[in-house]
């Protein structure tokens, strides 16, 4: 399922939009839950125009260059609609970074482990309080729902490497 294809129909969903709009929307107002890269939302925007999921025109205003509009087309509509069900209803199964790192970790010693997973959880506490402080979005629920679940899945991490850092501690005084 391909989020980065639903979040570029979502944002056309609002209005047509050329592909300047798109990229600075999502890097000033949705940098925190996507990683999207400029020249990804363009491929992406040209697999879609491909598909007949958006329309493509010509625009000129003044002396400014031409730049392309993108118009989510009815076709489009649905497959936005179908992604965003998808999306909603289905769990991915994926390894949370770290993890394989994790497994490994009797390879160093506990004092190195822990240091490491101190610095990890205090990086853990900043991105809490950079979600936590980010100001509700005032148009629907779907942007706060996606920073309430992020904060949800830091304050979980948060909470399994203070137990994990405490158990090694633990372990390693004995």
């Amino acid at each position: 399922m391909d989020e980065r294809e639903l979040l570029v129909l979502g944002l056309l969903m609002t209005q047509s939009q050329h592909g300047y709009q798109i990229n600075e929307f999502i890097e000033n107002n949705l940098g925190r839950v996507s990683d999207m890269k400029k020249a990804t939302a363009y491929s992406i925007l040209k697999r879609l125009d491909l598909a007949g999921y958006v329309d493509v025109s010509t625009e000129q205003e003044g002396n400014r260059p031409p730049r392309q509009i993108y118009t989510i087309t009815a076709s489009g509509e649905q497959r936005f609609h179908e992604l965003l069900r998808g999306v909603l209803a289905n769990v991915e199964h994926v390894t949370p970074s770290g993890d394989i790192g994790l497994m490994f970790i009797d390879h160093l010693k506990a004092d190195e482990a822990l240091a490491l997973l101190e610095e990890r959880l205090k990086e853990t506490e900043r991105l809490l309080g950079v979600f936590a402080a980010v100001p509700a979005h005032g148009h629907g629920k779907g942007v706060d729902l996606s920073i309430s679940h992020r904060i949800a899945l830091l304050k979980c991490d948060r909470d399994w490497l203070t137990a994990t850092i405490q158990s090694i501690r633990g372990t390693a005084a004995q």
